[in-house]
This record gives C-alpha cells, sequence and structure tokens, in this order.
C-alpha cells in the first residue's frame, strides 16, 4: 500500500499532489474532531454514573458533540472538492499529456502497440483513475488516519486495551497489504484483457461493413464474445479474491472488538478498570472498526490503480525520436535523401535510397504496390527516423529541426482522409487554428467545396460525424485539401489523394488540387498516368529501391517497369463493356 501511495503522488502534477496532500492534512483535522467526541462522552458518561450530572455539563458535552460533527462535515466536504478536482486535473493533464508525447513517436509505435490499447489507456484508465484512484487514496489515508487518532486517544484510559486495538490495526493493515499481493496477478491480467476487449470491439465496429459484405459475423462476434469472456473472468477472479480476503480480515476486526469488549468487561470485575473506563473501551472499539472497515472496502482496488498509473505511464516512456532540435526556417525547400536505410520489424523496407527533389518542382512516385512509395514520402517529414544515411530539408538534416518546426513546412493529402467529429469550419482550420470564418471560407472555395457546404444543414457550422461519415469520398477529400491550403506549407506531400474518387467529383477535386499545389513543391504517388506524366521528375520505386528516374519521356525510351506501368494503364483505358 505505501509502495502504492509512492507511486500515486509521485504520478500526479505538482499542483495536484499539493491539493492532494491538502486534502490528507485536512483528514488529520478530521479524525481529531471524530477524536473530539470520546472526552465530551466520557464526561457525561462519568457523570451519570456517579449521579451528578448538571445540566451545564450535559450542553457542553452537546455542543461539543455538535461542533465536532459540524467541523467534520466542513472538512469532508472540503477534502472532497479537493481530492476530485485533483483527481480528474490528473487524469486530464495526463491524457493531454499522452497525447502530446505521441506526436513524437515513430508511427510503427501505433502499428506494434495497436490501436485498442492507446485507446484503452486514454479512455479507461484515465477514467479509472480519476474516478476510482482518488478517492480510493484518500478514504484508505482517512482511515488509517481516524484508526490511529482514536487508537492513541486510548492508551489515555487503559493501555492494555488499547494495545489490543494497536496490534488489531497492524495485523488489519497487514492482511490488506496480503490482500494486493495476492491480486497482483490477477490485476495484471485484468488490465491486459481489457486493453485485447477495447481493441476486438474497436475492430468489429470499424470493419462492420466488411463483416456484413462477407457474411463473418460468426468469426468476429466470437472474438469479441471471447474477449469479453476473458475480461469477466479476470474480473470475477478478481472481486473473489477480494471477497474472501475481506470476509477473513472483517471476521478478524469484529472478533477484536468482542475481544476487547469481553477484557473490558473482565478488567472492571476484577477491579482494574472502573465502569466508565470499561465503558468507554466499548465505545472505542466500534469506532475502530469502522474506520478499519473504510480501510478495508478500499484498499482491495490498490492494484488496479497501480495498474491504471503503470499504463499511464507506459504509454508516456514510448521511445520518442529526437525532438529538441532547432527551431530553424530553410532557406529553400530543396530536398534530399542519402544513402537511407530503413526497416521495420527487421525487415528491411528501404535499402540505400538516394535522391533529390528541387524547389517547387514536382516529383512522382511510382511502382509496385508495397515497393516502399509510401514510406520514403513519410520518411521525408520524419514520420520515423532512418536507420542509416540522412534525409535533408534546405541542406539541413530533418533530425536538427524541432519536431513542430519541421512539419510547418509540410502538408499531406492522403488517400484515406480522416475528419473529426466536429464542424465543418473546424476541420478546415486544423491546418490555421486561429483562422477567421472568412480565410476558412477562401481556402473552401480554393478547394471547391464551398458550394457542397452551403448545401449542407447548418453549412460551415455541420457537424460532419466521426471520420466524415455523413459526407461521400470527394467531398472528404476536397475538405482535406481545403486543410492542406489553410496551412500554406511549402511542400505538399500527395498520397493517392484522387485514387477512389468518383468521375462526377474528379474535374472539382483536380481543380482543388491546382489550387493547392500552386508554386509549391510537389511530392506525390499515383496510379494514374495523367497524373504522373507532367511530373519534373518520375521515381520508379521497386523492392525498396529507386530503380528508374527520370521524365515521363526519358523513361518511356527505356524498356523497364515504368515502361511496363504506361502500357498495361494504357490497355486498361481502352477496355470497354459490351456483348461477347
Amino acid at each position: 500500500m505505501y509502495r502504492m501511495l509512492k507511486k500515486f503522488f509521485r504520478f500526479c502534477g505538482e499542483t495536484e499532489r499539493k491539493q492532494f496532500s491538502l486534502s490528507i492534512s485536512l483528514s488529520v483535522f478530521n479524525a481529531l474532531f471524530v477524536a473530539m467526541r470520546i472526552p465530551a462522552v466520557y464526561v457525561v458518561i462519568k457523570a451519570i454514573l456517579e449521579g451528578n450530572l448538571s445540566e451545564r455539563e450535559a450542553y457542553e458535552a452537546i455542543g461539543i458533540i455538535i461542533a465536532s460533527i459540524l467541523l467534520q462535515t466542513a472538512i469532508t466536504m472540503k477534502t472532497t472538492m479537493l481530492q476530485t478536482r485533483a483527481g480528474y486535473n490528473t487524469a486530464s493533464l495526463k491524457r493531454m499529456e499522452i497525447a502530446e508525447h505521441l506526436r513524437y513517436v515513430p508511427m510503427g509505435y501505433f502499428n506494434n502497440e495497436g490501436l485498442g490499447k492507446v485507446t484503452s489507456i486514454a479512455t479507461n484508465t484515465m477514467e479509472s483513475f480519476s474516478g476510482m484512484a482518488t478517492r480510493c487514496v484518500m478514504m484508505i489515508s482517512k482511515g488509517i488516519i481516524t484508526t490511529a487518532v482514536v487508537v492513541c486517544s486510548m492508551f489515555f484510559f487503559d493501555v492494555r486495551i488499547a494495545s489490543v486495538a494497536l496490534i488489531t490495526m497492524v495485523i488489519y493493515l497487514l492482511g490488506t497489504e496480503l490482500m494486493i499481493r495476492m491480486e497482483s496477478s490477477d490485476a495484471d491480467g485484468f488490465t491486459k484483457a481489457q486493453d485485447v476487449m477495447v481493441a476486438r470491439i474497436l475492430e468489429y465496429v470499424r470493419g462492420i461493413a466488411e463483416i456484413r459484405n462477407f457474411n463473418l459475423f460468426g468469426k468476429s462476434i466470437t472474438n469479441v464474445d471471447e474477449s469479453i469472456d476473458r475480461f469477466a473472468r479476470y474480473s470475477t477472479g478478481m472481486e473473489t479474491t477480494y471477497e474472501i480476503m475481506m470476509f477473513f480480515l472483517n471476521v478478524l476486526n469484529k472478533l477484536s472488538g468482542v475481544v476487547m469488549t469481553l477484557l473490558s468487561i473482565l478488567f472492571y470485575l476484577k477491579g482494574s478498570m472502573s465502569l466508565v473506563y470499561a465503558v468507554m473501551m466499548i465505545i472505542c472499539s466500534f469506532m475502530i472498526f469502522e474506520s478499519l472497515d473504510m480501510v478495508g472496502a478500499f484498499n482491495g482496488l490498490t492494484r488496479a490503480i497501480e495498474n491504471c498509473i503503470d499504463k499511464a505511464n507506459e504509454a508516456l516512456s514510448a521511445p520518442t525520436m529526437k525532438i529538441e532540435g532547432e527551431e530553424l526556417s530553410p532557406g529553400e525547400m530543396t530536398l534530399a535523401m542519402k544513402e537511407v536505410e530503413f526497416s521495420y520489424d527487421e525487415k528491411k523496407i528501404i535499402d540505400r535510397v538516394s535522391f533529390e527533389i528541387a524547389e517547387k518542382t514536382q516529383t512522382a512516385f511510382v511502382g509496385p504496390s508495397g515497393s516502399g512509395k509510401t514510406t520514403l514520402t513519410q520518411l521525408l517529414a520524419r514520420f520515423w527516423d532512418v536507420d542509416a544515411g540522412s534525409v535533408t530539408l534546405g541542406g539541413v538534416d530533418v533530425r536538427n529541426y524541432s519536431y513542430d518546426s519541421l512539419m510547418k513546412n509540410f502538408a499531406f493529402v492522403f488517400q484515406n482522409v480522416y475528419l473529426f467529429n466536429d464542424t465543418v469550419e473546424n476541420n478546415i482550420r486544423f491546418g490555421k487554428p486561429n483562422a477567421s470564418r472568412e480565410e476558412v471560407m477562401e481556402a473552401a472555395k480554393k478547394a471547391c467545396c464551398h458550394d457542397f457546404i452551403m448545401e449542407l444543414p447548418d453549412g460551415y457550422d455541420t457537424v460532419i460525424g466521426e471520420g466524415g461519415a455523413t459526407l461521400s469520398g470527394g467531398e472528404r477529400q476536397r475538405i482535406s485539401i481545403a486543410r492542406a491550403i489553410m496551412k500554406d506549407a511549402p511542400v505538399i506531400i500527395l498520397d493517392e489523394a484522387t485514387a477512389n474518387v468518383d468521375p462526377e467529383n474528379e474535374q472539382k477535386l483536380m481543380e482543388a488540387v491546382d489550387a493547392l499545389t500552386k508554386n509549391k513543391t510537389i511530392i506525390m504517388i499515383a496510379h494514374r498516368l495523367k497524373t504522373v506524366r507532367n511530373a519534373d521528375q518520375i521515381l520508379v520505386v521497386d523492392k525498396g529501391r529507386i530503380a528508374e528516374r527520370g521524365t515521363h519521356d526519358e523513361l518511356l525510351r527505356k524498356d523497364g517497369i515504368y515502361k511496363s506501368f504506361v502500357t498495361e494503364r494504357s490497355k486498361a483505358a481502352t477496355w470497354k463493356l459490351g456483348r461477347g
């Protein structure tokens, strides 16, 4: 438990740590106010047994008890507010810290760890921490402090009974520590099962169209059901362990109270303890029951709290790329790779690649699927760091730029566009967060999407749903282009941006691309012949290497991969459907 408390306070921010510390300090006063009732009750009982209780003494005792209740209530309200604010602030700050940290993590991390695990940490784990952890820590602290204060008060009455109470407290706390250790293996399995369950459910929901298309409900539902059943087994196992241990600890707690009551009566009968002291010891034993029960009720959750902290720290300790470079602004936008090598999961993807892209020129990457085209463009923008060689922008290694100053120079339009569950305006404004409505509309007009936006129910204020599900593919692409226009970066990377566009939208999309790429350095990945034939240079990628390079006409004069590519596309363009 001490280990968990230490880890908990280290995990919290400085401000939140102060709030939790203040809350615990106030718990000491809370315990003292509880203990105030003991002398008040003692005075009344003593006076009653001696037959000389005065009205004044009765009122004073009642006043002390009422004051202690009011003060305890006020302290409890204050500590609850402190711990709630600190708990939710900690969870909120950690979510933002995780999000900020993940900005600088290589993209391969998300492939290795899985989206479900990252999502689970940022949502379920932090939600458990904010709701469960803070209250648990505070209630345990409050229970221990209150018990300790009551036991100390008992030493003023009788050392023998107080010693029994102290021994009971120590055994109870040791028992709860044993319970935590017994739950450790189950708690680890619990969090892993939770991660798998979230990942399976996310996969199922996101792939529901394919599942319905291929009638894969049996297998898919089985995978989801298995993950849910596994999570349920771990949850049940943890709860069972907790209930068994708590049963024995509660029996110990209650039996110790019986022992203290019997000893008090026995000492009174033998004349070694006065009646008033015996009564007070019996009352104190019940106060200890209540405080220790509070400790036991929440202590079983400490291992789960530790797992929450470990999971969050795991995400925050994910290796990042070097981000402490200089705030640089390149004088010109020449991009170059020199003898670059890159591997993913020990499989070489890029093998000794060198090329140069001059400022304000258009370069096209073509090649078979899986040849490394997308990886090359992502290495240029430092989505990963290269294993060997160098990537330079304006003659400076991209690793010498601070990550933010580097990314200011790049804008991307991907084949699969992701739009956020927000308004159209805010989705476009991602390219320039402080842009005005007029600037947003101007970018939308250049991207040929202003007209269809105005036809939406609320125009630019229309919430388009997660992933842009309420828009067509072409509409999403044009909003993505408007976003890139808004950023106004000098280097534009187009990754199959026009691959899946229907003929009705193609012309408008090409107009949007022209508006985006005017006077820019253009890097594109494309399979359409008319998209690449006007490029200043074409780099043909095969098996992670540059197999051919040159202009469209130069490459056609070679009997190589590009000529085969053009021939195949030309044949496909002449295909017609008709009656055989």
